[in-house]
């Protein structure tokens, strides 16, 4: 996960002030010179750091702080809205045309995953403001380009326009305008073409584009592995083209998150999505103020909410609670919500998003056990119809044929038996808490059987 060497830097030098119940001048200092040789690892701009560091230290030796009852708590607050800020302050959206198609136009260098990110970006507006988009190869000089949008839109289900690589990309993006104008697409994505680094050529044919277009929004695709040089091609971007907004990819690698910090300072433009892995649907909208708690170890509790809804059929979990109160939970409704559950992501990284997750010592080495989940779904496929939804009726010969049939062991195919057993009553007496003080139902249940 990106920022993990300076959460952590800061993490220990935050710990240190966090429970002293008088801060002086002195802690303040000492405190912010680590911060900035934290920030200057991290690949942060220095013009950023410093002033990071100034507006910090400016509001930690106020008298709002040194005379509060919990000075070095105060302290900590105010580095987190002082990230949160640095990243933008507030989440941004998308700006739709009044009149659509919405036209985005994506740039950025080769090999930042400008494509990729295209037909991410597509998917997550699809699905979170039920657009229709088309995507539009105007990319006309890397080879396969076309192909491999037209390989992420035929994953997607969504059309892609083309005219091939001796066609002008200023008419691919204006008939695929038009085309969507005719087939009632409401956005429309262009994939422009990107260089290995910038040239005059590159930003002439964006500005031809532009010009010929005139699109609502122009992302910026950066690699955030790339740190502060990021922030510079950011910067040559907008005064070329004019960026609205930047789309960080990588953001789950090891990357020190210079760029994250360093992009909105140097350019003013809001980082607006971020790339949280390599499947299609990894691409998040980019909450600055919950960015910065999670480099804090302060967990991101809405992220991971928005995560479980996004993933979670709300009818299917009214059904699961009337069947965790009635003691009609079986291996089959199990097995759809380890499907649900695999979907949200990484389980390690989602453990990451609970708070006081980063108080837990080794939590960043923690590895969830994938194929553990591999060898339960396993063993619940192993088992007949019958014996799903009557698991009593597994006697010692059924769990031989149930081992045998899944690759695993009788000592396994025993132990998820009793885990089960064990999580009905548990959830039945939880669900019947929280319906008796009318807190939120649970709905993901059974997750402790994988981390054993």
């Amino acid at each position: 996960m990106a920022f993990e060497g300076l959460g952590e830097r800061l993490q220990q030098t935050l710990q240190k002030i966090k429970g002293k119940g008088k801060v002086t001048e002195a802690d303040v200092k000492e405190m912010m010179r680590e911060v900035r040789f934290a920030l200057i690892e991290a690949d942060v701009n220095l013009k950023v750091v410093k002033e990071f560091v100034k507006k910090v230290s400016e509001r930690a030796v106020g008298s709002d702080v040194m005379e509060s009852l919990t000075p070095g708590q105060q302290v900590v607050k105010i580095v987190r809205d002082e990230l949160a800020d640095l990243m933008g302050g507030e989440a941004e959206t998308i700006t739709f045309a009044k009149k659509p198609p919405t036209v985005i136009m994506m740039v950025g260098l080769q090999g930042a995953g400008k494509t990729t990110t295209t037909g991410k970006l597509a998917n997550l507006i699809r699905k979170k403001y039920n657009r229709k988009p088309l995507l539009a190869a105007a990319d006309v000089y890397r080879p396969a380009a076309i192909q491999q949008l037209e390989t992420i839109g035929k994953q997607l289900g969504m059309p892609v326009f083309q005219l091939g690589t001796e066609a002008n990309p200023v008419d691919i993006a204006k008939q695929a305008i038009a085309k969507a104008k005719e087939d009632h697409h409401d956005v429309v994505f262009i994939d422009t073409a990107g260089r290995l680094q910038i040239d005059e050529d590159l930003m002439q044919e964006l500005r031809d584009i532009h010009e010929a277009v005139n699109p609502d929004e122009v992302y910026l695709v950066v690699d955030a592995m790339t740190g502060q040089v990021a922030a510079n091609v950011a910067e040559t971007f907008d005064q070329q083209v004019g960026v609205t907004g930047v789309v960080l990819t990588k953001l789950d690698g090891d990357t020190r998150g210079g760029a994250a910090l360093s992009i909105r300072s140097v350019t003013g433009k809001p980082i607006k999505f971020a790339g949280m892995g390599e499947k299609l649907d990894a691409l998040e909208s980019f909450h600055p103020e919950r960015m910065a708690s999670r480099i804090l170890g302060m967990g991101d509790v809405m992220s991971l909410i928005e995560k479980a809804q996004s993933n979670v059929d709300e009818q299917k979990a009214k059904e699961l609670e009337q069947k965790f109160r009635d003691q009609s939970f079986t291996f089959d409704d199990f097995l759809e919500q380890l499907e649900q559950v695999k979907q949200m992501g990484p389980l390690d990284e989602i453990l990451k998003m609970l708070p006081g997750a980063g108080k837990i010592k080794g939590i960043d080495n923690v590895k969830v056990d994938e194929k553990q989940m591999g060898r339960v779904e396993a063993v619940i496929k192993s088992m007949t119809t019958e014996e799903k939804s009557k698991p009593e009726i597994i006697n010692s010969s059924r769990k031989k044929r149930i081992a045998r049939g899944s690759g695993t062991s009788i000592q396994e195919v025993n132990r998820l038996l009793k885990q089960f057993d064990e999580m009905k009553k548990m959830m039945k007496q939880m669900s019947n808490m929280q319906q008796g003080k009318g807190k939120r139902k649970m709905k993901m249940p059974g997750l402790d059987s994988l981390f054993k």
